[in-house]
């Protein structure tokens, strides 16, 4: 009986650890787009039980618990969910996708979120992602002073830009964001830019993980183009109720590093 309960308990570890990185993403197939044209959005789910060391996918997201939302440069909000079509065979493998056409130019922010309570942790996740991509008239002649990058959207774990991850942005160009919690900078919590193909080490990789200061800000300088997965967790051990003992919240924002700039000129 003492074997089993240890079994039992051991298992209990595993998946309190392995929902702890259960995350979502969404990314573009550029972040730079002609008006009119269009532009392909994934919504992924990956590196369950890994801490998110790496940029692997790891089961279909629900797209049903799921809001996805178009941030236009306007201001105005567009329902993307009903785009998606399902990229996988078997319902819980592979991934979704959307094509979107943007007619006006600037900046567009695209928003998910979902909340669930997982019973088998037991544990209440709040997962959100975001990816920007710039529309333009010309794609040799990209404006660089584009406004909407930092728009705050009131999710409970946020990472927000604090410059422009649009243009100018290459490998040498400094990727500066803020993490919110509830609205709030979050201090000494760690941050992960994530190059698409390489696999970080276990607690702290010096290369590609820092730590948030004082005003919840971190800042990372890419070496290479590459798609780059942002991440952040926070687990509120006080966040309990009725079904859960803890929430757990991650936030992600994708970013293309292209080799060169898509040019800067007004």
């Amino acid at each position: 009986m003492k074997f089993l309960i240890r079994i039992i308990s051991a298992l209990s570890v595993i998946l309190v650890s392995s929902g702890f990185a259960h995350d979502t993403w969404l990314q573009t197939n550029t972040n730079v787009v002609r008006l009119n044209d269009a532009i392909s959005i994934d919504f992924m789910l990956g590196n369950h039980g890994n801490s998110h060391r790496d940029f692997k996918i790891a089961g279909k997201p629900s797209l049903d618990s799921s809001t996805i939302d178009v941030i236009q440069p306007d201001g105005t909000v567009f329902d993307l969910k009903p785009s998606f079509t399902d990229r996988g065979y078997a319902p819980k493998e592979g991934f979704w996708t959307a094509v979107f056409q943007p007619t006006k130019p600037g900046i567009y922010l695209i928003s998910q979120k979902a909340e669930q309570v997982v019973t088998y942790a037991p544990e209440r996740v709040v997962r959100s992602a975001k990816v920007l991509f710039l529309a333009a008239t010309l794609l040799d002649k990209v404006p660089i002073t584009s406004l909407g990058y930092d728009h705050v959207l009131g999710h409970s774990l946020e990472l927000v830009p604090c410059n422009n991850p649009l243009v100018p942005m290459g490998p040498g160009v400094l990727i500066k964001m803020k993490l919110l919690y509830y609205g709030k900078p979050l201090a000494q919590t760690k941050v992960s830019f994530i190059p698409r193909g390489a696999v970080l080490s276990t607690d702290f990789d010096k290369t590609y993980e820092r730590n948030t200061d004082q005003d919840g800000i971190v800042s990372f300088e890419p070496k290479e183009a590459n798609l780059y997965l942002i991440v952040s967790h926070f687990i509120d051990n006080n966040g309990s109720g009725s079904n859960y003992k803890y929430t757990n919240y991650c936030a992600t924002l994708t970013l293309i590093v292209p080799g060169v700039c898509p040019c800067c000129s007004e």
